[in-house]
């Protein structure tokens, strides 16, 4: 079962819209689905809201501390509400896929994000879930950085909203501990290139 849902981003109106937020806005559009309402947790450096999905409360979380200190939010809440490293869906930026790309496993490194590698460190474990959406790669010779810091294009924000369509019609599964079936089925799906 996963009780807990990190969206990772930056806090601050200047990141709202940036490839790097892409946690945040998938957050934001669960959220929207199910009416609530974000509320300001200054204990665990986050803003928070419960939801019910699949008949089983989850808590979702956008950490406030900046992507590198991810780790400090998300450790505070697990440890306060005993929440597993494996009860948890960490919903983050993919640079090794396209744009209109997702895709759901546990385990692993970092592979060089910030926010996972501190969120590594805090929780002390990798067995947790990731939800990878594909932001694309940057063209060669521009720094990534500043590419995962840049907005999306119109087209793009498009096959971002068909993404989030497509993996939140799987949330309440998620939530219930299907995630071996949610994986089969969302990992082979061709969602990209609508």
């Amino acid at each position: 079962m996963v009780r807990l849902i990190v969206g990772l981003g930056n806090p601050g109106a200047q990141y709202e819209k940036t490839r790097h937020n892409v946690g945040f806005l998938f957050l934001d559009y669960l959220l929207l689905r199910v009416g609530g309402e974000w509320q300001v947790e200054s204990r665990f450096d986050a803003i928070m809201a419960a939801c019910g999905f699949g008949g089983h409360k989850v808590l979702l979380l956008k950490p406030q501390t900046y992507m590198n200190r991810s780790g400090l939010s998300v450790g505070k809440v697990a440890r306060y509400y005993k929440i597993a490293p494996e009860e948890i869906l960490i919903v983050h930026d993919e640079l090794d896929f396209e744009v209109g790309v997702a895709r759901l496993k546990i385990d692993g490194g970092h592979a060089g994000h910030n926010g996972l590698r501190d969120i590594i460190g805090h929780l002390n474990s990798k067995e947790f879930f990731r939800l990878r959406i594909g932001i694309g790669r940057p063209v060669s010779g521009r720094v990534i950085a500043d590419y995962v810091l840049s907005q999306f294009s119109k087209g793009e924000f498009g096959l971002i909203d068909h993404v989030f369509g497509d993996v939140g019609a799987y949330i309440d599964s998620i939530a219930a501990g299907n995630v071996d079936l949610v994986m089969n089925k969302l990992n082979t799906a061709i969602i990209c290139n609508r």
